[in-house]
């Protein structure tokens, strides 16, 4: 029994070390599948589409239904293995990060190299659907709902959208036994209570209100457990959990009630990617090496207590510009504060751009995580004022000395001609004619400029949630 025992022991080793090999070939490989048509978040259907309609043997491609407002939704199909997984992106038009990583993935299977034993396991042992951009009416504005204004996370019951019925109705058909739910998280949540941004987050969803674990729902744990391992070798420590409540309408809940062992993803933030191509390259490898400890069925030597090791999101938990220990003035009289701003996204051609920031608490922040921090200490900061001088457009608002502005304590100008590329301007921020020189305030919900001096010299400003240097 001892040498059975030190055998098995080895064996698993044997496995584990050649797993670690394989995901960090993976890795090195990673650029050869990276779809380069899409680099940054926002793309729209017409994009996905065109990849997708591409796509050639070993692939089926067929429309599996359309959204409210007629655009198709496609079902990819590949391989005839007796396990089948269902995978489906971008329930929310604005979560776009799995669907970039769904498209390395196509091209990872249209490749011929190294990994062609591992192509070929999978297409033997597994059945793979994917249904990539589930919301393109969303994605097309990039917002969460769809065109009905439903968030289809939660019409698993009622299934009153088109979207919803055709994701019901292939789970269905496909019997899958295992299901991906992709997502994106708010980008301010941590890892527990650490610094940590929570980067991913999983979830081995209830498919009852008193969260049992049977085995549909308890090999889902153990898989997440193996994913978590492989993620650490590449964020350690900004991995997390969801809290497991029960959500009868969530499609998560349900396609486990159903017969499904479902995982959730959830991509979130990580420092210096704010279009989620690093996180992008995380979901392609662990949804991959997934798919392998499916096939080669190593979940099932799994311990679900490494699922239960995975620390809870903690949400709202970060900020992206905190100014620590700084001084504001009140009635004549000055007092230490920290500040927490946050920055407004919009998207310009593509590409996210920080159009603003609002200060989303002010006080003790000391258990708050930021992104940037700044030592306030010996620093007071004011209000930054509005130029008097109303320039025509946007273009004169970028010839302007921003620099000597700041040293005068101006953050904001006003602009006659009024266009979207106001808010692709970084060094001040523009408002419109209209605008009031009303008095400044730094407060929860205001969205002023700072400027912060150190013996009645300013050294430093905000503008936009950014710290400037002078």
């Amino acid at each position: 029994m001892r040498h059975f025992f030190l055998l098995s022991f080895a064996l698993l080793l044997n496995m584990c070390d050649a797993d670690a090999q394989f995901d960090q070939a993976l890795a090195k490989n990673y650029e050869l599948y990276k779809e380069p048509s899409i680099t940054h978040r926002r793309f729209k259907h017409e994009v996905v589409e065109g990849l997708v309609k591409r796509l050639a043997t070993p692939f089926k491609v067929e429309p599996a239904g359309a959204s409210i407002e007629g655009r198709n939704i496609y079902k990819v199909s590949i391989g005839s293995g007796p396990v089948k997984v269902l995978l489906w992106s971008q329930m929310h038009g604005d979560e776009s990060t799995a669907t970039m990583a769904l498209m390395d993935m196509f091209r990872f299977f249209q490749a011929s190299d190294q990994f062609d034993p591992l192509r070929r396991q999978l297409l033997r042992e597994l059945t793979i659907v994917f249904i990539p951009m589930l919301n393109p009416d969303g994605a097309e504005r990039f917002t969460r709902r769809n065109a009905l204004g439903v968030d289809l996370n939660r019409d698993a019951l009622r299934l009153q959208s088109p979207e919803a019925q055709l994701l019901k109705r292939v789970r269905d058909e496909l019997k899958a036994d295992w299901g991906f739910n992709l997502h994106d998280q708010s980008r301010y949540y941590a890892a527990g209570m650490q610094s940590n941004t929570a980067t991913i987050s999983f979830l081995a969803p209830a498919y009852n209100y008193e969260k049992e674990v049977n085995k549909i729902r308890g090999r889902a744990m153990q898989l997440i457990g193996l994913m978590n391992g492989t993620l650490q070798n590449y964020i350690p420590g900004k991995v997390a959990r969801y809290n497991d409540d029960f959500e009868p309408r969530a499609f998560g809940d349900n396609i486990t009630k159903w017969g499904t062992s479902t995982i959730l993803i959830e991509s979130g933030g990580l420092v210096d990617d704010p279009e989620k191509q690093e996180i992008r390259k995380l979901n392609f490898l662990v949804i991959m090496s997934a798919l392998e400890a499916i096939a080669a069925h190593r979940y099932e030597m799994a311990d679900r207590a490494a699922y239960e090791a995975i620390p809870f999101n903690e949400s709202n938990a970060f900020m992206d510009l905190t100014l620590r220990e700084v001084e504001i003035e009140r009635n004549g009289k000055w007092y230490t504060v920290d500040i927490g701003l946050r920055r407004d996204e919009t998207i310009v051609d593509g590409e996210s751009v920080m159009s603003g920031a609002y200060v989303a608490d002010q006080g003790d922040l000391s258990t708050y995580f930021s992104y940037e921090n700044f030592s306030g200490r010996d620093y007071q900061a004011t209000p930054g004022r509005i130029y008097p001088k109303v320039m025509p457009n946007t273009a004169a608002v970028r010839k302007l000395d921003h620099r000597s502005l700041w040293l005068q304590g101006y953050t904001a100008v006003r602009v006659a001609q009024w266009d979207d590329a106001a808010g692709q301007v970084q060094e001040m921020d523009v408002l419109p004619p209209n605008e009031k020189d009303k008095e400044q305030m730094i407060a929860p919900g205001y969205g002023s400029g700072v400027v912060l001096k150190k013996g009645g010299k300013v050294e430093y400003v905000v503008i936009k949630g950014r710290l400037y240097e002078l």
